[in-house]
């Protein structure tokens, strides 16, 4: 007799407030979990966008603080942009990629210097409030996930995992997904390397993206305009791992085709 086919569960944390500087996010998405009625349980992971993690931390920076480099300029007077968001920018950055005019002002690929690479550090200016100021991301995305699954646990007596998430654009394809840029708990790959597929046949490169596929698909109930920066996923079948880190994702350079 076939197994019955697993199933999942999805739904949005409602009423989280609009967060500032100080917040404890945590707090935040438990009361939100009481609120709707629903315990936590165990093996719940909970995607946190990043924007409301990177508002309770102050990642914010004032346009008008910044004084930009010649090197900002130059970049500046290649792309369209504006000088000072280029340097906030570079002062994200390890590396400049890719520098080109591309609509509606102009993109910077850079490495951040988390590991990402990504369009203009993924600094943000959508959502985020007073016009003139920018939200870079978490100084330590990982961190701040253990942060929030451990205010959880102390409310709720269970700790879920944690994923926190940003929309990344993906080489050679148009449009947006949601990735995991900082974890707790959760396992960033599952190692199919070694096992049989469902024929029995040896795999010897697969090895699923777990956490970036759990923030892909919370991404669908995130809309922009929506006020839904939390998403609970239960029903997925996984093993804590304490060690888990979102940079376990950064290839190395020595496996790095593209540099």
């Amino acid at each position: 007799m076939r197994e019955a086919a697993p199933s999942l569960q999805m739904f949005t944390l409602q009423g989280i407030p609009d967060v500032r500087a100080g917040d404890d996010v945590g707090r935040f998405l438990h009361d939100a979990m009481v609120r709707s009625n629903e315990q936590w349980r165990t093996g719940d992971v909970v995607v946190v966008a990043q924007k409301i993690v990177s508002k309770a931390e102050n990642r914010f920076r004032r346009i008008r603080d910044i004084t930009p480099s010649d090197r900002a300029g130059e970049y500046a007077n290649q792309t369209g942009k504006d000088p000072r968001k280029v340097q906030a920018i570079l002062d994200e950055s390890t590396e400049v990629i890719r520098v080109a005019a591309a609509p509606p002002d102009g993109v910077i690929i850079t490495r951040h210097r988390s590991g990402w690479v990504c369009a203009n550090a993924a600094i943000d200016e959508s959502n985020v409030g007073e016009d003139g100021t920018l939200l870079l991301l978490p100084v330590d995305p990982d961190a701040s996930a253990h942060r929030i699954a451990q205010t959880i646990g102390q409310h709720a007596g269970v700790r879920p995992g944690v994923i926190i998430s940003d929309t990344f654009g993906r080489p050679w394809r148009r449009g947006l997904v949601n990735i995991a840029i900082g974890l707790a708990q959760v396992p960033p790959v599952h190692d199919w390397i070694g096992r049989g597929d469902a024929y029995g046949r040896p795999l010897r490169v697969s090895q699923p993206a777990f956490a970036d596929e759990i923030a892909a698909a919370a991404g669908l109930l995130m809309g922009k305009d929506s006020f839904t920066p939390a998403v609970v996923v239960r029903g997925l079948s996984w093993q804590a791992d304490p060690a888990a880190s979102a940079r376990q994702f950064v290839r190395p350079f020595d496996e790095d085709l593209f540099k």
